[in-house]
C-alpha cells in the first residue's frame, strides 16, 4: 500500500484545474502550483496542509466529486494506506518501553507456527525486521491471484472480508524474498504480522491500542480504523481508480470510494485528514509519543537496496534529502482511489500532508519538493528515495 505508480496524462475532462486555498502566505506559492499540476496530470482533485512557524496553510485543486464538482475541503477524510504503518510501529515501540515485548523477539515467540512454509521460518525473523522490511517475508499483495482481486476483480470483490491469518497464509504459499536480514523488500505482510503481535502483547485488538495510545492522546478527531466497514466518515469526497497496475489515459475511471479495507488491515486500513496527519507527524518527530530509547529505534534505518538505491528505511518512516538539501522524514500511502503522503522535518516544526483522490496519476514527490524547497526541480534532481517510494504498492 505505498503510493500507486504515477501515469501519463488522463482524459481531457480533468485537464483544467480549479484551485482554492486560504491565501494567507505567499511562501506556499510553489505548493499551490504543485497541487494544480496534479490535476493537470489527470488527478480529479488534490489537497494538502502544511504547518510551520507561520501556522497552518491549506490548499486544494480540482474537485472532490466529479458528479457534483464540489471542491476538496481541509476537513475531508480519506484513506491513508501505508501511513497506517507508523501508527503500528508507535504502538509496538510503546509496548517495548513498557517491557511487554522486545524488538529482537522472534515472530515465532508471539505467533507460533504462523510464519512457516516454503522457506519461511518465524524462528529466524525478529519484530524489528518486520518493522523495517528486512524480514524477507513474501508480500501478500504481490500474489498474482490477490492482485487480480485488487484490480480487475475489484468491483466483484470490493466488500470481501479477510482475516489477518488469511492474509499471512497467502504469503506463506510463496518463497521468501530473501533470508531474514539479508536484504530489503517492502512487504505488507510484515505489518499484518506486526498488528497480530500488538494484539498478542496487549490482549486487545490492535485498533483499540492505536486509539488509546495515539488517536485519543493527540486529539485526532478525523482519524479512524474502519475494520470491515466500507464507508468513509463525513465529510469526504469520492475516490477514483482505474483498477489496473498499468493504467492508460483511455482506461475507464471507476468510483472506488466504498470498499472493505480488511484486506489491508494493519498494513493500510486507516482513515485520516491532512490536519490529523500533520499533528501525528509533529508529535512523532518531536519525540512526544516515545521514550528516548524507542525514538532512536524508530529513526534507526537500514538500506533499501536495489528498490531504492541510496534510500534508507526506519520503522514505518524514512528519511530523504531533497534537491535543495532539506532533510525530511516521510512515508507514502496508496489504496484504491487514494494516494497520500505525510512528512516532517527532523525537529517536527515543519510538517506537510497531501492526498490525491485518484490512484493512476500525479506526483506526490513533486509536492514534497515544492513545500520544503519552494521549487519544482528537474526529475533528475529529485531524491532517489522519493522516486523509488512513489512506485511501491
Amino acid at each position: 500500500m505505498g503510493v500507486v505508480t504515477a501515469a501519463a496524462m488522463a482524459v481531457a475532462a480533468f485537464a483544467t484545474p480549479t484551485a482554492a486555498d486560504d491565501g494567507r502566505r505567499d511562501s506556499h506559492a510553489a505548493t499551490r502550483e504543485a497541487l494544480r499540476a496534479q490535476v493537470r496530470a489527470g488527478v480529479p482533485g488534490a489537497m494538502g496542509q502544511a504547518r510551520d512557524a507561520g501556522g497552518a496553510w491549506n490548499g486544494s485543486a480540482g474537485v472532490a466529486d466529479l458528479r457534483t464538482q464540489r471542491p476538496r475541503l481541509p476537513q475531508d477524510r480519506f484513506r491513508i494506506g501505508s501511513l497506517t504503518k507508523a501508527f503500528v510501529s508507535v504502538v509496538l515501540l510503546q509496548q517495548e518501553a513498557e517491557g511487554k515485548l522486545d524488538l529482537d523477539d522472534t515472530v515465532e515467540r508471539w505467533l507460533p507456527g504462523v510464519v512457516r512454509g516454503h522457506g519461511h521460518d518465524g524462528r529466524r525473523v525478529t519484530v524489528r525486521q518486520l518493522l523495517n522490511h528486512s524480514s524477507g517475508i513474501f508480500n501478500y499483495t504481490e500474489d498474482p491471484r490477490f492482485e487480480d482481486r485488487l484490480t480487475k476483480g475489484f468491483l466483484k470483490h470490493r466488500f470481501d472480508t479477510f482475516t489477518p491469518r488469511q492474509l499471512t497464509d497467502i504469503a506463506m504459499s510463496h518463497r521468501p524474498h530473501f533470508k531474514p536480514g539479508k536484504g530489503w523488500h517492502y512487504s505488507n505482510t510484515n505489518y499484518v504480522l506486526a498488528g497480530m503481535i500488538v494484539e498478542k502483547a496487549a490482549g486487545h485488538r490492535y485498533g483499540h491500542e492505536i486509539r488509546q495510545r495515539v488517536i485519543q492522546p493527540l486529539g485526532l478527531r478525523g482519524t479512524s480504523l474502519p475494520g470491515t466497514s466500507s464507508g468513509l466518515p463525513d465529510p469526504h469526497g469520492r475516490a477514483y481508480g482505474k483498477l489496473t497496475l498499468t493504467p492508460k489515459p483511455t482506461d475507464k475511471i471507476h468510483d472506488v470510494t466504498a470498499l472493505n479495507p480488511s484486506w489491508a488491515w494493519a498494513a493500510g486500513e486507516m482513515i485520516s485528514t491532512s490536519g490529523d496527519l500533520n499533528r501525528f507527524y509533529h508529535a512523532l518527530l518531536r519525540g512526544e509519543l516515545l521514550p528516548k530509547a524507542q525514538q532512536r529505534e524508530l529513526l534507526t534505518t537500514v538500506p533499501m537496496g536495489a528498490e531504492a538505491p541510496g534510500g534508507r528505511y526506519g520503522l514505518g518512516i524514512m528519511p530523504t534529502t531533497l534537491s535543495c538539501g532539506a532533510n525530511v522524514w516521510f512515508h507514502t500511502g496508496g489504496i484504491h482511489g487514494s494516494s497520500s503522503l505525510a512528512s516532517a522535518t527532523r525537529d517536527g516544526r515543519h510538517t506537510a500532508a497531501f492526498n490525491l483522490n485518484g490512484d493512476w496519476a500525479g506526483d506526490v514527490a513533486g509536492l514534497l519538493e515544492a513545500e520544503y524547497c519552494g521549487t519544482k526541480p528537474p526529475a533528475t534532481a529529485k531524491s532517489r528515495t522519493l522516486r523509488a517510494m512513489t512506485g511501491l504498492r
